[in-house]
């Protein structure tokens, strides 16, 4: 397919919640998005489908973000469809509770390998892929500032996030490819509702400032932000956008 003149971001674990709303505020500010997706594909043609109605460019695209082979092919296509990736947000993670003891090693080994290996694998791969001006951004989570009993695996993962993020913004020095990281607070989607009560909720909102929940769409505009032509000067750091939560 001929090259387009547009810009293209790539949004991991863009089906739903942060991930839905960061393709969907991309695509509004221009982009085309590859909308990946691990294994709910109707979710994902919906994100498309959404995306397509307000007059923009997606295709969804299954991808396990953990496996270097999956990931290899899901930039071939993202290359072979559009010709050029500007931006790739890799959003995708997952987070499971344990506490830290040796009975739950294997909690750890799947955070890891979700959050940390594919985290490696998708900026590893977006920096040799994109060219000048291309932007990198990871998602970690303010939760590392918190450390919350039963976050183990998952702080783990995300601060090794957070140093991977400033050590490949040294490693693409010379090639005006920026590498951020957006870490949000408590965010108002399915996933951070499952499992706790009205209650649980309440007093999570209550610990930032703003007593409130984040919702998505102001996590994808901090995303935007960094994606589009005001965060040029931006590079290496790390966004807690939590309202003051962390």
């Amino acid at each position: 397919m001929t090259a387009t003149t547009q810009n293209v971001a790539l949004v991991t674990g863009a089906s739903r919640g942060i991930g839905r709303a960061i393709a969907l505020k991309l695509a509004e500010d221009g982009f085309a998005v590859g909308v990946n997706y691990a294994g709910n594909a109707g979710m994902a043609d919906q994100v498309v489908a959404d995306i397509e109605a307000n007059g923009g460019r997606a295709m969804a695209l299954q991808a396990d973000i953990g496996d270097a082979e999956s990931v290899a092919r899901l930039f071939d296509t993202m290359l072979e469809t559009f010709g050029r990736l500007d931006a790739v947000v890799n959003n995708a993670g997952i987070l499971q509770m344990a506490g830290i003891t040796t009975d739950n090693i294997e909690v750890l080994d799947r955070a890891l390998a979700t959050n940390l290996r594919g985290s490696w694998l998708v900026m590893a791969k977006a920096a040799e892929t994109l060219s000048e001006g291309g932007r990198i951004i990871a998602l970690s989570s303010s939760v590392l500032a918190r450390s919350f009993p039963g976050y183990g695996a998952y702080i783990a993962s995300k601060a090794g996030v957070e140093g991977l993020v400033k050590v490949l913004a040294n490693e693409l020095r010379g090639r005006d490819i920026t590498v951020n990281a957006v870490a949000p607070g408590p965010v108002a989607t399915d996933l951070f509702f499952q499992g706790k009560s009205d209650e649980q909720v309440e007093s999570i909102a209550a610990m930032a400032p703003l007593e409130r929940l984040g919702q998505p769409k102001e996590i994808a505009d901090a995303i935007a932000f960094l994606a589009g032509p005001q965060g040029s000067w931006i590079n290496a750091q790390v966004l807690r956008a939590n309202g003051g939560f962390a």
